[in-house]
Formats: structure tokens, C-alpha cells, sequence
């Protein structure tokens, strides 16, 4: 098989121009209609990097999308977000329908030097996977839809000293009602988020019991992750919201139930325990103990004597 090009969008112009559009009215942000969108190859499957943040609003999109190692067909509107420097690729496929919805992309320069530009990354919606891509309602939709035809019309306006002020004001609007929306997923969505705890758990009473925890040590976060078939953050996100703990917090909970276990039920010595639960010195299973309960593993044994 033919190695297959890979594409390199580092600019809203280049995104115009393999899109087909015009080009930009701005150099470095752009609302793209996807009903306008006649891309400029002739591949049925492109794969490319964007030195672009993407925020896209997606119906009926003419193909299915990867991001990653996830793939979404969007037969509904959603959202999804792609940071700069991420593999994408899309098999296009032709359809009698024609693709709706919008793609915000701004190029980091855009925000560099602002407030911006330091809290983008607390947003970890732009390390999901797209299959974990944000659900709308009708009312979101308007709500999102509404914001990005803002922005469009502010850079359509003139471009004077205070267009970048007024835009990332915006962007951070929407990306606040992302972080809300999200959340209301997270609790909505209970019948499949609860089957991702459901499987964690699984998955750490069996790493716990089997031969993994003592070759392997401790599981990481990615890991699990890449068990559970999500991405670090989507689980980091998901566990907060509907558990308040994190990944690493749930980790830490089943250890200190698997040692409160054997430390009350078997003659093991605690450095027997620590072997058995992933850990090479002793002394690091007795700290981590000690931080969790308040009390090292021989105080806990000595209270069921």
C-alpha cells in the first residue's frame, strides 16, 4: 500500500484553501460553514496535523473522523475539540446530504500573551478522543451557534484594537459552557458512564489479585485508560465529576483496601504485602499507607489483635 500524504494546516488560510472557501477575513481565526466545504484533494482519505485549535459543531459530516485512535461516525450534532500539533484523518464519503454545522479554528497566536493563552489547557476537553465528543440539546445548540455567529460577526465588522479583546472573550464564553454542558453529560449520560466505573472497578480487583500488580507495579492512569477504551483525561474528568476523586485517587483506594485486607487476614509481614501489591521497598508501601489512614500498616494490624 501506497504511503499516504500526510497534510500540514498551519495556518486559517490553509485551512481555507483545502476546504475550498474563500480566503480568510482574518488571518488567524475563522468561523467555517461546513455546508460550503468542497475539499481541494482528491484522496478519499486524508490525514493532517493543524497547527490550529479546532472547536467543531458537526452534522451529517461527509465521512468518519479519527482522532487519535477513536473514530466517531457524526450522525448527530456534537461538538469536539482538537488542540494544535494532534494526528487527525478523515475517510470522506459522499453522501446525498449535505454536511451542516461550524468549525472554530484560531491559530495560538491569536491568544498568545493573554489570559488566554495560560488557561486554554485547564480545558481538558481538548485531550478527549472524539468518541467522547460533547452531546447537545436543541437549546445548546442555539446557545453555541449563537456565540460562534458572534465572533464571525465581530471579525467581519473591522479589525481595530479591539477585536482580539472582544473575540477570546468569546471563546472563553463558549469554552466555559463546554465545561458546563460536559458536566451535565457526565450526570445524564448515567447508564454508560456508569458502566465505565463499572468496568475500573472490575479492572482493579483483577489487576490487584492477579500477577500484574507484582511485575508490573502499581497501574498507571493511562493504562486504565487504554483499558476502558477512553482517553486520560475523558476518565480523569468523568471519575471528578461523578466520584470527585481522580484516577490516581481511585488507584490509591483499591491498594489501601487490598492492604487493609491482607494485614487482617494473613500472617504476611509487611514487607511481604508491599512485594505483593507492586511495590519495591518497603518503605515507600508504609508511607503511601501512613498518608491515606494515619496510621502505618503494623498500627492498623495491631488494632484487630
Amino acid at each position: 500500500m501506497a504511503n499516504r500524504k500526510l497534510y500540514s494546516i498551519d495556518t486559517v488560510s490553509e485551512l481555507h484553501k483545502i476546504s475550498g472557501l474563500p480566503q480568510p477575513q482574518h488571518p488567524l481565526i475563522s468561523l467555517v460553514d461546513y455546508s460550503q466545504v468542497e475539499y481541494q484533494i482528491e484522496e478519499s482519505e486524508i490525514s493532517w496535523i493543524q497547527d490550529l485549535y479546532f472547536i467543531g459543531f458537526k452534522r451529517d459530516l461527509q465521512g468518519k473522523l479519527h482522532y487519535g485512535q477513536s473514530q466517531y461516525d457524526f450522525d448527530g450534532g456534537l461538538l469536539c475539540f482538537i488542540a494544535p500539533r494532534q494526528l487527525v484523518k478523515m475517510i470522506i464519503e459522499k453522501y446525498d446530504k449535505k454536511p451542516s454545522g461550524y468549525l472554530l479554528a484560531f491559530h495560538p497566536d491569536f491568544i498568545w500573551n493573554t489570559p488566554l493563552a495560560k488557561t486554554i489547557h485547564q480545558y481538558e476537553f481538548f485531550g478527549y478522543d472524539v468518541n467522547e465528543a460533547l452531546f447537545l440539546s436543541e437549546k445548546e445548540e442555539e446557545t453555541l451557534i449563537g456565540l460562534f455567529k458572534g465572533i464571525e460577526k465581530e471579525y467581519q465588522s473591522g479589525i481595530d484594537q479591539f477585536t482580539q479583546n472582544i473575540i477570546i472573550s468569546q471563546i472563553e464564553v463558549i469554552l466555559n459552557y463546554c465545561e458546563r454542558f460536559y458536566q451535565r453529560q457526565f450526570i445524564t449520560r448515567k447508564k454508560s458512564n456508569h458502566q465505565i466505573l463499572d468496568k475500573l472497578e472490575l479492572f482493579l480487583e483483577q489487576y490487584f489479585t492477579g500477577e500484574k500488580i507484582i511485575n508490573n507495579g502499581l497501574p498507571t492512569a493511562q493504562s486504565i485508560a487504554e483499558q476502558l477504551n477512553v482517553s486520560t483525561n475523558y476518565l480523569s474528568s468523568l471519575l471528578k465529576s461523578l466520584t470527585g476523586q481522580t484516577t490516581q485517587q481511585h488507584i490509591h483506594g483499591k491498594l489501601i483496601e487490598k492492604a487493609k485486607e491482607k494485614l487482617s487476614t494473613t500472617e504476611l509481614t509487611v514487607s511481604e504485602i508491599a512485594y505483593e501489591l507492586g511495590f519495591e521497598h518497603s518503605q515507600s508501601f508504609s508511607k503511601l499507607f501512613k498518608s491515606k489512614t494515619d496510621i502505618s500498616p503494623l498500627e492498623f494490624r495491631k488494632s484487630f489483635n
